[in-house]
């Protein structure tokens, strides 16, 4: 794999100190660069955008504009994804330009013009496009759907659909995931799966729960805001809950702010660059964004309340200990059925909080 490699790309490894590669992205380079559909199960925090990536670039041989589209659930991962392609695009040549909700229409038509061979976006913009007629379709080669099974949802699937039928027939198809929560009968034919979650070691992650009263909540993360260099992505199954317990910590001046789905999305950015400098202490989020969110070195995400199941506990998990790294999830339990249901999604181990400090019971 990494003899086909250019030598910028070595380069590139180099500075990022990348040595090794990871079960999904020694997997699935070859069948990817020989043009197969293909499936790909990871854990959050694999690379699997490079997985894809990689053999993507290097099967590019012609200037012509949007052979590849990749196409994400959300705004977050979109942005992510153009970055990356960035940086590894760019060193041969090729282009790439994202397609977002939210962002200025005539810009984009305008980015356009200048023939990306590679477009990342939403679904909601790209298909907004191609109506316009502003985004062709016929030369288009390989799909990418990244984080597949949100793509698959009632909310996303009308647009993916009527994407792909706009495609030439002999596209390829790929799909890549932490989670197998999906409809088989979606997938392209003869799609090759590649389900790699059992062979990721991923105890660099410790799970937690502390045991908290519902109306001390706040109050607990008050406290965790106020511990010096700690920094964590505190989860809300709902939007209300996340804009209560905003209102009342500022009103506490703790050093938090909140990530919810209508932020402004240039604001968005602002706080996500703040947030990885550690000028923020907790970054509050809902499930809405979970897919989207790449902090390098978090160091804990933080559960207000229990995800609702196993793969949203998983997408959330992973946003800490991500390429190998130390990681700590806790979950904050109120009930003992809340715990119970807990230990069904992890190993979990109780811990207290005492004079800004943790203590394992």
């Amino acid at each position: 794999m990494l003899h086909s490699f250019p030598k910028s790309w070595q380069t590139l490894l180099a500075n990022q100190q990348m040595t090794d590669f990871t079960p999904i992205q020694e997997e699935a380079f070859l069948p990817i660069r020989q043009g197969k559909n293909l499936l790909g199960i990871s854990p959050t925090g694999t690379g699997k955008t490079l997985a894809y990536l990689w053999p993507l670039l290097l099967n590019l041989k012609s200037p012509k504009a949007q052979q590849i589209l990749i196409l994400a659930p959300n705004t977050e991962l979109a942005g992510q994804l153009f970055e990356v392609t960035k940086v590894w695009a760019e060193p041969l040549g090729w282009t790439s330009q994202v397609l977002l909700s939210g962002h200025s229409q005539k810009r984009q038509i305008e980015r356009l013009k200048k023939g990306p061979q590679l477009i990342i976006g939403t679904p909601g913009r790209v298909l907004e496009l191609i109506k316009l007629k502003k985004l062709k379709m016929m030369s288009v080669d390989t799909i990418v759907l990244d984080e597949f099974d949100q793509l698959f949802s009632d909310g996303q699937y009308h647009f993916v659909s009527q994407i792909i039928r706009r495609v030439p027939r002999d596209h390829q198809m790929i799909y890549m995931s932490a989670t197998n929560r999906f409809d088989e009968s979606l997938l392209a034919p003869e799609t090759l799966t590649l389900d790699l979650r059992d062979s990721v070691d991923l105890s660099n992650t410790q799970h937690f729960y502390l045991q908290v009263a519902n109306r001390e909540k706040t109050e607990l993360l008050r406290k965790l805001a106020n511990i010096p260099d700690f920094r964590g992505l505190v989860f809300f199954s709902s939007l209300s809950d996340l804009g209560a317990n905003e209102d009342k910590l500022v009103f506490r001046t703790a050093n938090v702010v909140s990530l919810a789905s209508d932020v402004n999305v240039r604001f968005r950015k602002v706080i996500l660059e703040k947030f990885k400098n550690s000028e923020i202490n907790l970054l509050l989020a809902t499930d809405m964004v979970a897919r989207g969110i790449d902090i390098e070195d978090l160091e804990c995400v933080v559960n207000y309340d229990l995800p609702r199941d196993l793969e949203t506990y998983t997408h959330r998990s992973g946003r800490t200990g991500r390429m190998g790294k130390e990681g700590v999830v806790i979950t904050l339990v109120s009930h003992p059925e809340d715990l119970k249901k807990l230990k069904k999604f992890a190993s979990v181990r109780e811990i207290s909080l005492k004079d800004q400090k943790f203590y394992v019971s």
